[in-house]
This record gives structure tokens, sequence and C-alpha cells, in this order.
């Protein structure tokens, strides 16, 4: 279909050309002109991309356009191939595969430009400082940081947080020069300063200083990876959880659970340890609040993880807490049975064992 529009259109514009050129001549100008300066001009011209596609158009092509004399405006310009590039040649359209030299010039400009784009290597997490507080308390005066972790082009519907004070950056600061003195040294960090810490000009520099300084961190992958640097962001909401269970107030450490597991996950750390006693945290709040559902898929998650591994602390109370947790919500328990006997046979005592709680409680966190 697009190729007959093609050709009827071709011999439109060569009936126009045709009369046109005893009058005029027009068509001489055509042919004192060679191909080769005409591929110059376009790769002289805007190249944008389209639809996935490079569309070239020289301001010479517009102004031939805008000067022709109304048969273009009769007739519909068809679409061009991907990658095409339109010019005149005799009063006749000629596509860049029709050109000498045309689509090699196209399909080298579209390489080039997958290759810058392979080249560019995206961001994959941003470290945003959403607000800055002034706090006041007995003895101290400081200013809390939040900082939300964003993944780079996705949308997430809750966000993973912290808040931390400029005295918690230069610990982490410190540890990590400590520790990896070579990768540090082009790291920058905001000098501490004796006067004006609370002016707003002070706190906003503070705070692009601390988000280039997490971004830096993070780029660099020994440092990515390193206890120092990822416990720096859910090892204090562990802690705040683990004490907030420990005491009973369950919805309030739910809340705190769940904020350590979205920063874990945006870390990429979602195999660790400290993966395992997030996911036990939730399932238990979940259960002592009624959430059964919940807490089920939390154990489920948990035992995905374990799949594995043929021996752990947590493998034993994961699959008693599943079991029951099936039972009450009517799902299948009998993979989680199977593998509880399995250990039995293993010589494990289960009787002995401690409940997901307990060894939620127990668990050191420093």
């Amino acid at each position: 279909m697009a190729a007959r529009i093609l050709h009827r259109l071709r011999h439109a514009l060569a009936g126009e050309g045709g009369r046109e050129e005893p009058a005029g001549g027009g068509g001489g100008e055509a042919e004192d002109c060679p191909e080769s300066s005409e591929l110059e001009d376009d790769t002289e011209g805007l190249s944008t991309r389209l639809s996935g596609t490079l569309s070239f158009t020289s301001h010479e092509d517009e102004e031939d356009e805008e000067e022709g004399d109304g048969a273009s405006e009769e007739l519909e310009e068809p679409p061009q191939a991907p990658g095409a590039a339109a010019g005149t040649e005799d009063g006749e359209w000629v596509s860049a595969a029709e050109r000498p030299g045309g689509s090699l010039l196209t399909r080298q400009l579209q390489e080039l430009w997958r290759r810058s784009r392979g080249s560019l290597a995206p961001q994959r997490l941003l470290f945003e400082v959403t607000s800055a507080s002034v706090v006041s308390e007995r003895s101290s005066k400081y200013v809390l940081y939040t900082i939300y972790l964003i993944r780079s082009g996705q949308f997430d519907k809750a966000p993973a947080t912290i808040a931390r004070r400029y005295s918690d950056f230069e610990q982490l600061n410190r540890r990590l020069r400590c520790r990896f003195s070579c990768d540090m040294a082009s790291v920058a960090f905001p000098r501490k300063r004796l006067r004006r810490n609370f002016t707003a000009e002070t706190i906003a520099k503070r705070s692009r200083a601390f988000e280039q300084f997490l971004s830096h961190l993070h780029s660099i992958d020994e440092i990515r990876r390193s206890p120092e640097f990822l416990e720096f962001f859910f090892l204090p909401d562990l802690q705040a959880a683990q004490r907030l269970t420990c005491t009973g107030m369950y919805r309030e450490a739910l809340a705190t659970w769940a904020n350590a597991y979205r920063l874990q996950d945006r870390l990429g750390v979602c195999s660790s340890g400290r993966f395992l006693l997030t996911l036990a945290g939730l399932a238990v709040c979940h259960q002592e609040l009624d959430q059964l559902s919940e807490a089920h898929g939390c154990c489920e998650q948990a035992l995905q993880l374990l799949e594995a591994q043929g021996s752990h602390p947590l493998l034993g109370p994961f699959l008693q807490a599943h079991v029951h947790l099936a039972w009450k919500v009517g799902k299948d328990k009998r993979r989680s049975e199977a593998r509880l006997q399995d250990l039995r046979e293993a010589g494990l005592p289960l009787q002995q064992q401690p409940s997901l709680k307990e060894c939620l409680i127990k668990e050191p966190l420093e």
C-alpha cells in the first residue's frame, strides 16, 4: 500500500516538474548539485530521535518545501521508512536507500546513537534530602536530615526513608576512610563548622553535599557492598523495630520493620541474614495484629530464600510458623511439613527450638 502511494506521488511530482521545466528551467538546478553535496547538507541539518528512529531534515529541504508550487499541499506526503532521509532530484522524491551512500550514512548515525546510549550508565539508586529540621534537646541542638532512597526510572508507592544527623554522616565517613582509604580519596565530605550551623544557607548546602556524598559512595562497588555502608541505612531501623517488638508495640514495630524491608530492597541485599530477620519481624507483628495472610506471605518469602540452605538457625522456626499459619488461612502446608520431617530425621531437636518471636527477641543487633 505504501509503495503504491509513493509511486503515485512520484508521478504527480514528476508531472508538475515537467510542466514547469519549459518555463522556469527549475530541473536544471537540481542536476547541477551533486548528490554528495546533498548528503553533506543533510548531516549539517538537525537530527532528532523520534519513535525510536533517527529523522534528518536540513534547512534547505524545509525552504524547498515552502517554495514549492502547491503540489505538496494537495497531495499528502507518505510517511518515510525508519531511518530514511528525503530529498529531491529532478523534481522527484528519492529515499535515502536509493541515494548512493544515503542508507549507509543513516545506518552509521543510528549505530553511533545506539553506542552512545549504551555507554551511558544509568544511576540505579538516587538519594534525595526531602526535609531538614532543627532538633533541640536538653543538652544538644542538631539538624535532622530526612533522605529518600529512590530507584531511578521507577515509582515507589511507599518510600524508603532514613533520618540522620551530621554526626551520623561523619561517623560513616570516618569508618569508610579507615577501611577504604584509596577509594575514599576522591570522595568529598562537608566540613564541620563552628558557627552558623543552623542557617538556611548552611542546611541547604549540606543537604546537597550529603546527596552527592551518598551517591558517590554508592557508585563504588566495594563500598556499596560493605557492611559499614549498608548498615548505615537499615541497622538503626532494625534496632528500633526490635525494641518495639519486645515491648509489645506491634503496630509501631510493623511500620519500622516495613521501612527496613524497603531499605534493604532498594540497596539490593534481600538475601542476607538481616533481611531474614526483617521477614521474621514482619511475620511476628502481622500475626500479633491478626493479619494472618500477610504473616503467611512473609514466611513463604523467607522459606524461598532458605530453599537452598540445608541448615539455618531460622529455618526450623520459619517452617513451624508457616505450618501453623497455613492451617489458619487454609493454605497448603504439606511441603513445609515434609521439610520439617527431613529435619527431624537429620537429628534436629525441633521441640527444643525457639519460636520465631523468641529468635527475633534474642538476636543481637549491634
